[in-house]
């Protein structure tokens, strides 16, 4: 194991180190050593045990975020913020938040590169504890981006989700926006999170949603194809497709789908020729505001990780119900399923 620093100049603030169990600095290095952990370039990070699928896909996220250009146009933050609201809420209102004596500590759990945390939470980051984790290196983006914004209190540690050494009933919030369904078992997952919950904190959430026929098929044929390539092969391969989503966008045209097509889950009405491919044919995303790179990162987070789990609202009802947490705010869409659930007390 790596030496840890002398004294915590590395930048990971001190209230993380004593949540880990080493109140006093000449306790970190054997602390990190029982958690099975190791100081890297500033950063408390697991030794790598994770499954063939897990690395796969730690190795395509930490590619895609290390890629900045691609997902910081002000168009692209945006749309994410404007998106993370209409689903969770303000942060400003979140009352389990700001009940809570003191910092609440936030669990950022599969952080990336900060991307829909720093969207979300921005306007309330110096009043919490922000922990973001993560199996790929796109921490150390994180770390980057969090600093350049003035958010110098905030920790990180790289470590698979699913075994995170931090204690039991140690946070009051968990953040997991499109991630668990990134690891072997999205339900595992999930069951091994919640128990880092204070009783009564909350976790909120967003899976994929199972799609139709199609593109249920055509999205494990595409995955299936990338999965022999490096991930610079696997982001050129599907710059063709991103290409054909923006040209169907551009088309701008209107399709009447007369009725309801039950055997390939097509509903009836009318609906953007775009659109009509993005949720039933193939993912091409599109958005008349962003760059082709902009579009061609959507689409590379969606096929490029061979873990990429689709689950319907009763498996995650079921899930939560497992984790003795109970929904207070569920929202099912096409794309997935957004969910803030509270941990039941006693």
């Amino acid at each position: 194991m790596s030496s840890p620093p002398s004294d915590l100049s590395d930048g990971t603030p001190a209230w993380f180190w004593a949540l880990l169990g080493a109140s006093e600095t000449g306790q970190i290095g054997s602390r990190l050593q029982a958690l099975g952990l190791e100081m890297r370039d500033g950063l408390p990070r697991g030794v790598d045990t994770e499954s063939d699928t897990q690395a796969q896909t730690r190795d395509t996220f930490g590619y895609k975020w290390q890629r900045r250009e691609t997902y910081e146009s002000e168009s692209g933050l945006a749309h994410m913020r404007a998106w993370l609201i209409e689903r969770y809420g303000q942060p400003e209102k979140f009352a389990f938040l700001q009940d809570v004596p003191g910092k609440p500590v936030v669990l950022d759990a599969g952080c990336g590169a900060g991307y829909s945390a720093l969207e979300l939470f921005s306007p309330i980051q110096d009043r919490i504890r922000y922990i973001g984790a993560d199996i790929s290196t796109a921490v150390d983006v994180a770390k980057s981006r969090f600093n350049e914004r003035g958010f110098g209190d905030a920790a990180f540690i790289q470590a698979d989700i699913t075994n995170l050494p931090i204690p039991a009933e140690s946070v009051d919030a968990i953040f997991s926006e499109g991630v668990l369904h990134h690891t072997d078992s999205t339900k595992n997952a999930l069951l091994a999170l919640a128990p880092k919950l204070k009783p009564g904190g909350r976790f909120m959430f967003y899976v994929y949603r199972r799609k139709g026929p199609i593109r249920e098929f055509t999205d494990d044929y595409i995955r299936d194809k990338l999965q022999s390539m490096a991930p610079e092969e696997a982001w050129k391969s599907l710059e063709p497709l991103s290409r054909l989503g923006q040209s169907l966008g551009e088309l701008d045209i209107e399709v009447d789908v007369p009725e309801d097509i039950d055997l390939l889950s097509i509903p009836a009405g009318k609906i953007n020729l775009q659109r009509l491919f993005y949720w039933h044919v193939f993912k091409a995303f599109y958005r008349p505001d962003m760059e082709i790179d902009e579009m061609n990162h959507i689409n590379f987070d969606w096929y490029a990780p061979i873990n990429a789990h689709r689950q319907s609202a009763e498996d995650v009802r079921q899930w939560c119900d497992e984790a003795g947490m109970e929904i207070e705010r569920e929202r099912v869409e096409d794309a997935g399923i957004t969910v803030i659930a509270r941990k039941i007390e006693g």
